[in-house]
């Protein structure tokens, strides 16, 4: 069921200001752009809310436990997608793992929202150019800043609006974000999320992904605190 207080009946405005607000001009999200069910996990029952976003034109998802519709200091987790670590389990990345971890956090408080968005695998740059950059830093040692940029891609393109446009059609009037990255939780804000606070979502280092979490702390602003070693 879409909230019913955060516009019209699909949580959006009519006037394109919408809850994406600050006058970005974005189209309203219309109700032919989202579908709910009910889903069951192994974790238990979520309800599933796909979203066709207006700008970028990517289906986008959002599980949610509870009820959140007009609701304050959400547990919630804005998750780019990566078929690698989330599907495959591959351990050169805590993604799959911070995935299982949110879901995990969400289920024992009872309440929250994790909003998984399509179209960022690799920070955007799409899942061909991001094995070709894993292959390029298997062949020369490089990190996946500098593995990016030798095959003269750019390093971070996401587009947290969607997020942001799913949350608000929920109704969710504040969050209390699920995340390691600051950046995030700036992008958030600048489409009309409230970001009450940022809650780590540490994962253990281990062999095969800590060069990668240490190119994440010391050059792209990632909060790591649990990581050996000054920051660059």
């Amino acid at each position: 069921m879409s909230c019913q207080g955060v516009g019209g009946a699909d949580g959006s405005r009519s006037d394109g200001a919408g809850p994406e607000g600050l006058g970005t001009g974005v189209p309203a999200v219309g109700p032919a752009a989202v579908a709910e069910a009910e889903l069951a996990t192994r974790r238990g029952p979520f309800r599933i809310v796909a979203l066709r976003d207006p700008s970028d034109g990517r289906e986008h998802a959002a599980l949610v436990l509870g009820e959140v519709c007009g609701g304050e200091d959400v547990l919630a987790r804005a998750h780019s997608e990566c078929v690698t670590g989330d599907v495959f389990g591959a351990l050169r990345c805590e993604c799959g793992d911070q995935l299982e971890a949110a879901l995990d956090l969400i289920c024992a408080e009872g309440r929250g929202v994790v909003v998984y968005l399509r179209g960022h695998e690799g920070r955007g740059i799409g899942l061909v150019e991001k094995v070709r950059t894993l292959a390029v830093q298997d062949a020369h040692g490089l990190d996946t800043v500098d593995s990016a940029t030798a095959l003269g891609l750019p390093v971070d393109v996401r587009d947290y609006g969607p997020a942001a446009r799913i949350l608000l059609h929920l109704g969710v009037r504040s969050v209390r974000l699920l995340s390691n990255n600051p950046a995030k939780v700036r992008a958030l804000r600048e489409h009309g999320v409230e970001v009450a606070s940022r809650v780590p979502l540490l994962m253990p280092a281990r062999r095969e992904n800590v060069a990668y979490l240490t190119a994440k702390r010391d050059r792209l602003g990632h909060d790591l605190p649990h990581l050996d070693g000054p920051r660059g």
